[in-house]
């Protein structure tokens, strides 16, 4: 058995790409890995996308782009939206490398696991995806070099956006097994941690008093801890276990925390799922999502089959984006029947 070693983490010594979060500003954890110029441009944006930024994308002597949840654009070098690619900011190398240095605070073997994966989560949960060129040894990749671009993802913290769903996911007093599923940027993230937040501080009007929830957080994108201190919402009954693999922390959580539910996020793994079912058997409430645009899309995944088959999800929530980020199009009892077909979204009653 390999051997624990228990560290005190002194303010001083922050992770790479941390800082404490700011209410309030939705470019908190991130407006500090820009360059001056960059920074001032986006934050010369019209307050209605600034606020709803999804993605800054900077790509190496290619034009600044961002992504809003109405839309997408491009930067100009004075501020405010150019009419088209010509008349945007053109991103040179000088501000990419000033962005991964302090993205990685110039240590970029500190951030070699998260590198293998393609992405770094800072603080508040925001994701940052980098492109280059893979170095690869004996067939795996090992880390990314040469870097062409980056995406920093902005993570939305919207208390209540869970609200209208959580009736469907309660029976008796208790929370169901839930699982839900999602393409990418559909806002499951964002969806999962405000039910982690009901179910823990709870909802008197359904008369749920709220239980104890572990959270499994391998990427920092659920509570965006910094220190140890989730920065963004999730209840006062919720223990957080961060940066530790799903698979592990599951079963650390259920030996030692004694949750009534357990919550990740993007199952997928083969070992992933073996814990799920040693948390499913425990008498431990499961709260999960799983990248994947359908039922039958998921069906036919590797080791997902007979997860569904066997009836261990209770409830199964549709995301998409027919309203925008966090449309909510169906939720389904354990055997697919539909419950409720959307779409729905946010506080509006279904």
């Amino acid at each position: 058995m390999a051997t624990v070693h228990l560290v005190q983490v002194e303010t001083a010594n922050q992770p790479p790409g941390q800082a404490p979060r700011r209410d309030g500003d939705p470019l908190a954890g991130i407006e500090e890995l820009l360059p001056p110029n960059i920074k001032a441009a986006v934050e010369s944006l019209p307050a209605g996308i600034r606020d709803n930024l999804e993605e800054i994308r900077l790509r190496r002597e290619r034009p600044l782009q961002v992504r809003w949840s109405g839309g997408e654009g491009w930067v100009a070098a004075s501020g405010g939206l150019a009419a088209g690619p010509d008349g945007a900011y053109k991103v040179t190398a000088a501000d990419l490398g000033r962005t991964i240095e302090a993205l990685t605070r110039s240590s970029l073997y500190a951030l070699e696991e998260e590198l293998r994966s393609g992405y770094i989560t800072v603080s508040g949960g925001h994701r940052v995806g980098l492109v280059g060129e893979a170095v690869v040894l004996q067939g795996e990749i090992r880390t990314l070099k040469n870097f062409a671009g980056l995406n920093l993802r902005l993570a939305r913290d919207i208390p209540g956006c869970a609200r209208s769903l959580i009736p469907y996911l309660l029976e008796g007093g208790r929370p169901l097994h839930t699982l839900i599923l999602s393409p990418p940027r559909c806002g499951k993230t964002t969806l999962l941690r405000d039910l982690i937040r009901l179910l823990s501080t709870g909802v008197p009007e359904l008369k749920f008093s709220g239980v104890n929830v572990g959270v499994v957080d391998e990427r920092s994108e659920i509570a965006g801890c910094w220190l140890g201190v989730p920065q963004l919402e999730v209840g006062p009954r919720t223990d957080v276990l961060d940066r530790c693999p799903k698979a592990a922390g599951m079963l650390m959580l259920l030996r030692s925390m004694g949750p009534e539910v357990i919550a990740t996020d993007e199952i997928g793994r083969l070992e992933e799922l073996a814990a799920l079912q040693d948390v499913l058997h425990a008498g431990v409430t499961m709260l999960a999502s799983v990248h994947a645009g359908s039922l039958e899309e998921l069906q036919h995944r590797p080791g997902w089959g007979p997860l569904l088959k066997q009836g261990f999800w209770q409830r199964l929530v549709l995301l998409g984006r027919t309203l925008g980020p966090g449309t909510i199009e169906g939720v389904f009892s354990g055997d697919h029947r539909t419950l409720k077909r959307g779409p729905w979204r946010g506080e509006a009653r279904p």
